[in-house]
């Protein structure tokens, strides 16, 4: 095994003392200014700032020559490093590929006009709502759910007599967030809670409330304090997710055909 003192000397051969396009030599092999340009930029490194690019390639050498050195050692198996060498480089390929590919792409372009054909995907219907709640749970006997009713069917009754929803809201619910609000829960998209108070709170017009009804949460009454409104969400809010869709369906869609291109054959691993 080669001294490795000796091989750092051999090769430290910078670019003013060896042939043109080369800038060093790592035991009898030639370091191209091409390739060492592509590692002052994978390193970021102005290869206009002399003294940080003489330093740089001061180590780049040694480093390439320590690698040869060890290599020559024996000391490693060679197949572990080549096996794990092939799936650094595959995983790079395949990230900055699509890193690249999908940048081209998924423009700011794409994003706009993709927003500008789906625009009833971004569009939500909205109430406004207050209500008065009883809670219940599972684990409730029969009695002690008819009680919550009878408690609700009680705050039913004196709104029914022209009672003010926001002072029942605040006597007679449990929610104790919206009640100290006068049971304001503001404005509420379609489907964001449970089906039924979805389909109470957007049949029921603007002013009016309803009668008690049953949810997973509990008995409520409801109350529309403003009439439903479509409320369309700014691109701004979206481009996002839209980036996120449009990129992962390109990447698939990529991936299918780069994969068409390459035949694969499998055989028994344990033959």
């Amino acid at each position: 095994m080669r001294k490795l003192g000796l091989v750092v000397v051999v090769a430290l051969i910078i670019s003013a003392c060896g042939k043109s396009g080369e800038v060093g030599e790592v035991d009898g092999k030639a370091v191209t200014k091409q390739e060492f340009d592509t590692y002052l930029k994978f390193k970021r490194i102005p290869a206009e700032d002399k003294k940080r690019r003489d330093v740089a390639l001061d180590q780049y050498l040694q480093r390439e020559a320590l690698a040869a050195a060890i290599e020559d050692s024996k000391l490693l198996d060679p197949v572990a490093i080549q096996v794990e060498l092939n799936e650094f480089r595959k995983e790079l390929m395949i990230s900055r590929y699509f890193q690249t590919y999908l940048d081209k792409q998924v423009t700011d372009e794409a994003v706009k006009a993709y927003y500008a054909k789906h625009t009833d995907e971004y569009q939500e219907n909205r109430v406004r709502v207050a209500h008065i709640l009883q809670r219940i749970n599972p684990k409730m006997s029969e009695a002690e759910r008819k009680a919550k009713l009878t408690t609700l069917q009680e705050a039913y009754s004196k709104l029914k007599t022209g009672a003010d929803f926001a002072k029942i809201a605040k006597q007679y619910s449990e929610d104790q967030i919206s009640a100290g609000k006068g049971g304001d829960l503001g404005w509420l998209k379609k489907g964001s809670i449970s089906p039924r108070f979805s389909e109470v709170i957007f049949s029921t017009k603007a002013g009016e409330f309803s009668e008690p009804f049953e949810t997973p949460f509990g008995f409520h009454i409801i109350k529309v304090l403003d009439a439903p409104m479509v409320v369309k969400r700014p691109m701004e809010s979206v481009q996002g997710d839209i980036r996120y869709q449009l990129r992962l369906q390109a990447k698939n869609a990529e991936m299918e055909r780069l994969r068409g291109e390459i035949k694969v054959k499998r055989f028994d691993a344990d033959k």
